[in-house]
């Protein structure tokens, strides 16, 4: 279990969260919505296994005496000898293997539509890191990251609803660019093992004081997103509730704006970061479900 990293696992739950409310005009099923959790979560820990693989084959992880315990520099399962680098591999091959499995009875029980979804997300969840593309190491681990994480609410409204709906896609994005800034900030404490490494993501191309404006301008847009949903109606106004998020990533920004090249110095950041990435789904499924059932 603790080589999942386990502490990060709930930003899925967060994310299944949101779908199901985006999706709360339809029927909603208890059971179906369970092994949607279970599978989000699933392919979460699967991606986490694979980094941790991947960034041992690289060397990232071996090197990487600035890391922040238990949020960057993965779990060191394999660099503490906990189990072996086969052992990891397999372990990923089994979480990936059971969320195949869950999916195809899903898309066999909830319509075809699914199996794009789910056959994206473990496309982009193994690609992050896995040679030959590498993406995070190529500068497209943000996208990634965005792209993964909104497709976990598409997903959830899918299941529920039994068909495809733009409203998550819209919805969740949002909440997929705060779970961006969650990657962002974890890179800062990484960043000279990651340069070692050859891991060429924005942090690790910028000097930190000017990577740091990176993690505004993700906030920034995610603020604007937000607004942009309401005033086109989009999501009803009781919504604007989510943008209480804003306050800890607001405190956030602060911190990696005055600490960026010091590592020790960041957990508050990092810590705030996975805050407002967990407040904004759950504040705002609050405000659809009130909405829609009230």
């Amino acid at each position: 279990m603790l080589a999942t990293r386990p502490a990060f696992l709930s930003i899925a739950f967060a994310g299944c969260l949101l779908g199901f409310a985006t999706a709360l005009e339809s029927a909603f099923s208890w059971p179906l919505a369970l092994l949607t959790l279970f599978l989000a979560v699933a392919t979460q820990a699967g991606v986490n296994v694979f980094n941790d693989y991947y960034d041992h084959l690289n060397g990232t992880d071996a090197v990487n005496v600035d890391r922040l315990f238990p949020f960057t520099g993965g779990s060191r399962f394999i660099q503490n000898g906990v189990m072996s680098p086969r052992q990891m591999l397999v372990y990923a091959l089994v979480l990936f293997g059971a969320v195949i499995a869950g999916g195809l009875w899903l898309i066999a029980t909830r319509g075809v539509g699914l199996f794009w979804i789910g056959l994206a997300g473990l496309l982009i969840g193994w690609a992050y890191s896995a040679p030959p593309l590498k993406l995070n190491s190529r500068g497209l681990g943000e996208i990634c990251v965005a792209a993964g994480f909104l497709l976990i609410v598409a997903g959830a409204d899918f299941v529920q609803r039994g068909a495809l709906s733009p409203a998550p896609w819209l919805i969740g994005l949002p909440y997929a660019l705060l779970v961006t800034n969650i990657l962002y900030v974890n890179q800062f404490p990484d960043r000279s093992a990651d340069l070692a490494a050859g891991k060429r993501h924005w942090v690790a191309r910028l000097e930190p004081a000017v990577a740091a404006r990176g993690y505004w301008l993700i906030l920034a847009l995610d603020v604007a997103v937000s607004i942009w949903l309401v005033l086109s109606g989009h999501l009803p106004a009781l919504a604007l509730i989510s943008l209480l998020a804003v306050l800890p990533a607001l405190k956030a920004g602060q911190v990696l704006s005055a600490h960026a090249a010091e590592p020790p110095k960041l957990i508050p950041a990092v810590q705030m970061t996975i805050l407002a990435a967990h407040l904004q789904p759950v504040l705002l499924a609050a405000a659809l479900a009130w909405t829609l059932l009230a």
